[in-house]
């Protein structure tokens, strides 16, 4: 939704009427993932893209359809083949996208959050009697909107808490009826404990692969914003100031303990380790961990919770420098994120890419 919330903000606001386009599924190499979207105003302009451009054609004129008589169109694009009159995908994939009038009091507010750059999921049915039928659900579980019926919502509740965090959009069936969660959240924030020249490798690395970083270190000689003008924010706190200040540990925050100070690694990860936070790494030798893991038992940790610390930190790189480091580091997270062990593509077996079927 962030790629045409501007574009569809603007035309609504002069009192276009406009259409969105969404992949609601993918199967094979498809070259955009569900979620991604077009919008088209009732003049035929255009924002966003559901393809490479084999289909924009296509989806364009079903757009115009769809405002000229108000019904929802769900399109299927499949392999490109010479004999057949329908679009293809050169590229060898297949795409289904729903296509539908931007009318909503829950899309309105799924735009909003959006462009906000706030979490959220709509839910929206994409076959049955009423496919204009959207709900909104949100990090607190409040929503917006119905699709009518308390059992489907039910599904619909669960499945978007999920997605929401996940950062994933997908299809999924509920009884007879095929469902679409579509989910626009922030972009994942990486809490970097320790202003050193290591962390400062990896917020630069981070915001590279467009994460959101932060370093905090209560000693403010060495936590300050030139040194890191990469994070997001630097905090000079100790870990349970810092995260008061930047905001409670959810589902999308990742945390690396980089200090090699006992004193600040012991506080962070005690907080750490007791939140929903999916990755908790640590820096520090073998022979450094064992130490850790028997202060922090020691100070009433439980075992499972020990059991959660990656480390030491990253993936077998053989990093050395400070940049090298930081990719190991933020390889490890980003496999983690991405459900994955970090290993050799050319030693596994699968998908390179897990997209919603």
């Amino acid at each position: 939704m962030k790629d045409v919330v501007e574009d569809v903000r603007a035309w609504t606001a002069r009192g276009d009427r406009v259409a969105i386009a969404t992949v609601v599924g993918v199967k094979r190499s498809a070259p955009r993932p569900p979620g991604a979207k077009m919008a088209v105003n009732e003049h035929g302009h255009v924002s966003g893209a559901v393809s490479g451009g084999c289909v924009e054609g296509a989806v364009v004129e079903v757009a115009a359809e769809v405002l000229r008589e108000r019904n929802a169109r769900l399109l299927h694009f499949g392999i490109a083949d010479s004999e057949a009159w329908d679009v293809g995908l050169p590229c060898g994939g297949e795409i289904d996208v729903f296509a539908e009038e931007y009318a909503s009091p829950a899309a309105a507010e799924f735009a909003s959050v959006a462009e906000g750059d706030g979490r959220a999921a709509l839910v929206s049915i994409l076959d049955g009697a009423d496919t204009s039928a959207k709900l909104l659900v949100r990090p607190d579980g409040s929503t917006v909107g119905s699709l009518g019926d308390d059992e489907l919502e039910r599904v619909a509740l669960g499945a978007a808490d999920e997605l929401m965090w996940a950062e994933r959009s997908e299809r999924l069936e509920a009884g007879d009826v095929t469902l679409f969660v579509d989910v626009t959240a922030p972009a994942p924030r990486l809490v970097i404990f320790g202003a050193v020249d290591y962390s400062a490798a990896l917020a630069r690395l981070a915001r590279a692969a467009g994460w959101r970083p932060f370093v905090c270190d209560p000693r403010s000689q060495f936590a300050t914003q030139g040194r890191f003008p990469d994070a997001e924010e630097v905090v000079a706190a100790w870990p349970a100031e810092a995260f008061e200040r930047i905001g409670a540990i959810d589902r999308a925050t990742y945390i690396a303990v980089l200090t090699h100070d006992p004193k600040l690694d012991d506080s962070a990860l005690e907080i750490a380790l007791r939140s929903e936070a999916p990755y908790v790494g640590a820096m520090g030798s073998r022979r450094a961990q064992a130490q850790r893991r028997e202060r922090l038992l020691a100070a009433g940790l439980e075992e499972e919770l020990l059991e959660r610390i990656a480390a030491p930190i990253g993936l077998d790189l053989g990093a050395v420098t400070p940049e090298e480091t930081a990719l190991s580091i933020m390889a490890e997270v980003v496999a983690v994120r991405n459900g994955r062990d970090g290993g050799r593509l050319s030693e596994s077996a699968g998908r390179i890419h897990e997209v919603g079927a």
